[in-house]
């Protein structure tokens, strides 16, 4: 069945406003995260706090606003990756289908952690209610919560590899935005290899700043030149 210029005109809408309001959530997002200044693992310069970090509850709600923002990117994130996958030709469908479905796996994944940790550790450390705590707070650099980011940042990337395979049109703009994607998942991979080299399990949370930078600058930087492919999709209809 044909798809009718009615059901071109949604998607085209749809992808377009997507991928502004990722391009705008990304950044606001990216702001509130560097005013959450870090005061453990990797990148702390001075005044250090030390396990159990129990002692944190004075950076609530400032270290965790950032997070509440961060929700509303992986939503944003899964509705442009659909809008990619009805864009593009259907015999290309597979490629953005499967970069569809690493974005939702990266979106439950993310979404989750961030609710749970905005969530229960403040409310924990204002009852006194400590056990467990170490393990799951987002200032234990190899706790729980920085390897949920991890591994859910690298299902974005992921994404963006499968994705970038759906754009296959020679104009410069198509072009770019697959080898933005391309090159996210290689420094991905790289940065997680070196890393991994110089510091093996202990990598504490530099992978996880590394791969966030990545993930949301390509997230920026496509978002701006997808809504660029959808605009011109909505003024040749």
């Amino acid at each position: 069945m044909e798809t009718t210029d009615n059901y071109k005109q949604i998607i085209n809408r749809f992808g377009f406003y997507s991928s502004i309001a990722l391009t705008v959530i990304t950044l606001i997002t990216f702001g509130f995260a560097m005013t959450a200044i870090p005061i453990s693992g990797a990148f702390c310069s001075g005044d250090c706090i030390e396990y159990p970090y129990l002692d944190t509850l004075n950076q609530y709600p400032k270290d965790f606003l950032w997070m509440y923002f961060a929700i509303l990117l992986t939503i944003t994130y899964v509705c442009f990756m659909a809008s990619i996958h009805y864009y593009v030709s259907n015999e290309k469908k597979i490629f953005s289908q499967t970069g569809l479905i690493f974005s939702i796996i990266s979106t439950v994944i993310l979404a989750g952690a961030y609710f749970i940790q905005s969530s229960v550790i403040p409310a924990s450390l204002m009852n006194g209610e400590t056990e467990g705590v170490a393990m799951l707070i987002q200032y234990n650099p190899h706790g729980v919560f920085v390897v949920l980011e991890e591994i859910g940042y690298i299902m974005m990337s992921i994404s963006f590899l499968f994705i970038a395979f759906a754009f296959t049109k020679k104009s410069r703009i198509e072009k770019s935005i697959r080898w933005i994607f391309i090159s996210a998942f290689i420094l991905t991979v790289i940065s997680f290899t070196i890393i991994t080299i110089q510091h093996g399990i202990m990598r504490k949370d530099r992978f996880e700043v590394a791969v966030i930078s990545i993930d949301w600058l390509v997230l920026i930087v496509n978002g701006i030149l997808i809504s660029k492919v959808f605009n011109r999709a909505i003024k040749q209809e």
